[in-house]
């Protein structure tokens, strides 16, 4: 038994469906803040965060599963912590924290899907909830490397300081 496959799940949305990371990865969940841009190949990518003093990579989970989703108000970034990193995902909502027992999760439910973001599905009830890998949902493809992140607050801090009010240039 893994000790990501079992335990308490974060519940959240993408479009109709339920998706589920382990607790024990979820680092915090804040409201929708637009991300600040920063250039990368790989689509995913929404831009960047500053969450007290850290520069963040923040990702778009649907896209990263070959999703569509309109994002609404009730839009979440998870946070997401791995090996002493942190990244965040780009949810619709946060649902509940559910507890699992491994009988419940159907490990080669998921092969072959989303290739390998799915982790398990978790059979709960009359519901199905999709519990995807931490380690493939925010490394796979592009990374944001911390030096494009800090260049883009960097230009975001120059941005703001060239402008300057009406008031005080008249």
């Amino acid at each position: 038994m893994s000790d990501h496959t079992s335990g308490q799940l974060v519940v959240f949305s993408l479009g109709n469906e339920e998706y589920a990371l382990p607790i024990s990865y979820v680092h915090e969940i804040i409201r929708w803040t637009e991300p600040r841009a920063v250039a990368s190949e790989d689509p995913c990518v929404c831009g960047v965060i500053s969450l007290r003093g850290k520069i963040l990579p923040v990702f778009d989970l649907a896209t990263r599963l070959g999703l569509t989703s309109a994002r609404s108000d009730r839009a979440k970034i998870v946070i997401v912590e791995r090996d002493g990193s942190m990244a965040g995902v780009v949810v619709d909502d946060v649902e509940e924290v559910l507890t699992v027992t491994d009988d419940q999760l159907d490990r080669d439910g998921g092969s072959g899907v989303s290739g390998d973001c799915i982790a398990a599905i978790a059979k709960i009830e009359d519901r199905l909830v999709v519990l995807l890998s931490p380690e493939h949902i925010v490394v796979s493809g592009a990374e944001v490397t911390r030096a494009d992140a800090a260049a883009a607050v960097a230009a975001a801090e120059s941005d703001a300081a060239d402008r300057v009010p009406a008031a005080a240039a008249a």
